[in-house]
């Protein structure tokens, strides 16, 4: 990115967005959460400087070029624009004293250059036979022309501004060797003096914030000075030229061409909205005269506490004490001695418009950032764009990212935090499950030895009893119970087991349909599972997946089992399976209409020994087993339920697994 006249600092970027909503050319976009300003779009009408409570933005800076010549004692003139007693406003009779402490040989009044300038708009005027005159004074507003409004700038005045009027001046009258500086309130004519048809008129452009860091730097205190007035060439009506309307007021132009045909727009607003008609045929008026400020003394640089109304009271008090101080003989001389000066310049384009996105380009961006319909586009404006459409047409056009939508964001976060929750759990129950499954490993070895020797024995007991009694055995009931116990201890053990060795499938090409059909038929099968309704669609377009056959067909029989169960005592019994493919996953619904899972037990529910079923009918590890298998498979398994209406429990799995060999470790 290159630098322009206006940059961001990033760190202090707060992404609040202000300077986007201000800026009028839409000259800057964020960019990893910084509001960068794009060099070649930006118009350094320093709105953004005004609105930045952090501080963030900051100006191209000539202090260093100027204080080398303030070292090097060179030929300085300080050229200074009249709102200079807003921004010095209690020793504004004292500031052309501080610039000669500084080091400048002469100081001369900007106004002189716009006195120099109002003959050429007269003649202009006078010999306009149809159509508009757009002034050219202000460079925020003949750059956002050039710019944005291309088709208007043969209509801009070819007339030098009064900076660079008094800057040929100088040159012309004064010497070449002289080191001139503007000092004013304006950004953007940092960016003007830069110009190839006005180079070379200035050599720095300074702010009067930047001129306070000088005097504060070189020890220079106003209230310590006497008061001294400004070199000639002295100015007359000029120096009206910050207040609104200014540049009208010096050109003294006769009754017969003012009437109704010129117009004086300032303020960023209305000077969009007056181009904008402009642009479109809409106004039709000889002379329009646009300041992108509020007046000059409204200047982004104008670096003042006071308001609008104190600021323009302390510039008509300078302008009433000192114009009545101008030889007006003298003034009109130096004016008719510089008619051969050439005031002259042109303006090219410098098209920066983006074409607009089509309707479905809009649309798309709308429904990204979840603008479906038009109740949805809040049009709240945190974005920096007046509604949700622009800001559509902003991302379209590159100059705007989804994330600046507030509401969006939020969103996303919500999503986010949301999937945080999800997967904190699932580490949760990952950790817990590791360590019980080093438990359960342990602990079936542990038991599994006692169990065959309890069950040997009782065995034996059992035929030694019925030797002893002739075939009868008076204990045999007894006997019989401890072994189906111990039968039953073996089982666990053996659950415990499975769930202790997680962590290796034997990957194959596997149908899941022909697993969940066989299911299906063997659970019917069941006369407790009987009267149960049972609906299976195959929606699968790809016939096989990589998987591990029997490890799955555990778990679709642990989650059918448990939906079975789950619907003994309703009235209503029908368990849906669906199979079918999203987002390059196959996804398996078990949707039952049971008892569904009561909110106190929903987070225990993949917890190993967790069962809600008699004593002695389940162990609580089938969920648990299944809840690893899925994870081995690098898929993921949920449900959701509404209890005493039924649970619908959701596992995905990937097609393929990347493996290199059919063990996954």
């Amino acid at each position: 990115m290159s630098i322009g006249i206006i940059n961001t600092l990033e760190d202090r970027c707060k992404r609040c967005y202000s300077c986007i909503r201000e800026c009028p050319a839409k000259a800057i976009r964020v960019m990893n959460g910084q509001a960068v300003v794009l060099t070649e779009r930006c118009i350094a009408c320093g709105h953004c400087v005004k609105v930045c409570s952090q501080n963030a933005k900051i100006i191209t800076t000539h202090i260093p070029f100027v204080e080398n010549k303030i070292n090097e004692k060179a030929k300085m003139i300080a050229v200074v624009a009249p709102s200079f007693a807003a921004s010095f406003p209690h020793n504004y009779s004292k500031f052309t004293t501080g610039l000669r402490e500084l080091g400048f040989e002469k100081v001369i009044e900007t106004s002189f250059g716009a006195d120099l300038i109002s003959n050429l708009y007269i003649d202009d005027l006078k010999k306009n036979n149809g159509g508009t005159i757009i002034s050219s004074s202000c460079p925020a507003v003949c750059g956002f022309i050039q710019k944005y409004f291309v088709e208007l700038v043969p209509k801009l005045a070819k007339i030098v501004s009064p900076m660079v009027a008094i800057g040929r001046y100088i040159k012309a009258n004064l010497g070449e060797e002289y080191y001139i500086v503007f000092i004013g309130p304006c950004i953007a004519k940092k960016d003007e003096f830069q110009d190839e048809e006005v180079k070379n008129s200035l050599d720095a452009v300074l702010t009067f914030d930047e001129i306070k860091e000088l005097f504060e730097e070189y020890n220079i205190h106003l209230d310590n000075l006497e008061p001294s007035p400004f070199d000639p060439p002295h100015a007359y009506m000029g120096k009206l030229y910050p207040l609104a309307g200014g540049l009208l007021k010096t050109t003294n132009l006769p009754d017969d061409l003012l009437e109704k045909e010129i117009i004086v727009v300032e303020g960023k607003n209305k000077v969009v909205e007056i181009i904008e008609e402009l642009s479109q045929n809409k106004i039709n008026a000889r002379f329009v005269d646009i300041l992108f400020c509020e007046g000059c003394i409204s200047g982004p640089a104008i670096d003042t506490d006071m308001n609008y109304y104190s600021r323009r009271a302390k510039v008509v008090e300078y302008i009433n004490e000192s114009i009545n101080h101008t030889d007006k003989q003298v003034w009109k001389s130096d004016v008719y001695n510089s008619r051969n000066l050439n005031l002259r310049r042109n303006f090219t384009p410098k098209n920066q418009r983006r074409s607009v996105p089509d309707e479905i380009t809009i649309n798309k961006f709308l429904a990204e950032t979840n603008k479906l319909s038009e109740s949805e586009q809040l049009n709240c404006g945190a974005c920096g764009y007046a509604s949700c459409r622009e800001f559509a047409i902003s991302i379209g056009k590159g100059l705007a990212e989804k994330e600046m939508c507030l509401p969006y964001l939020i969103d996303e976060l919500q999503t986010a935090y949301e999937h945080l929750k999800t997967t904190q759990e699932q580490l949760h129950n990952a950790e817990k499950l590791a360590s019980i499954g080093q438990l359960a490993a342990g602990v079936a070895h542990e038991i599994n030895n006692p169990l065959g020797t309890i069950m040997l024995y009782t065995s034996l007991i059992d035929k030694e009893i019925s030797n002893i009694s002739n075939g009868q055995n008076p204990v045999k009931d007894d006997l019989e119970l401890i072994l189906n116990e111990a039968k039953r201890c073996k089982n666990i053990v053996a659950n415990l087991l499975n769930f202790a060795r997680q962590g290796k499938l034997n990957i194959t090409k596997t149908d899941l349909s022909s697993i969940l059909k066989k299911l299906i038929k063997i659970i019917s099968m069941n006369p407790n599972y009987s009267d149960i309704e049972m609906k299976f669609s195959d929606e699968l377009l790809h016939e096989f997946i990589d998987a591990d056959k029997e490890q799955l067909e555990q778990v679709f029989s642990n989650v059918i089992g448990n939906a079975c169960e789950a619907m003994l005592l309703s009235q209503e019994k029908k368990l849906k399976i669906r199979l079918y493919e999203q987002s390059n996953m196959v996804v398996i619904d078990f949707q039952d209409t049971g008892c569904g899972i009561a909110d106190e037990f929903r987070s225990k529910v993949f917890s190993p020994f967790f069962t809600t079923k008699e004593m002695g009918k389940g162990t609580g590890l089938g969920l648990a087993i299944s809840y690893g298998i899925i994870k081995m498979h690098r898929g993921e398994i949920y449900f959701n339920s509404i209890s005493g209406k039924g649970t619908t429990f959701t596992i995905k799995l990937p097609f393929n697994l990347s493996l290199s060999s059919n063990q996954f470790n």
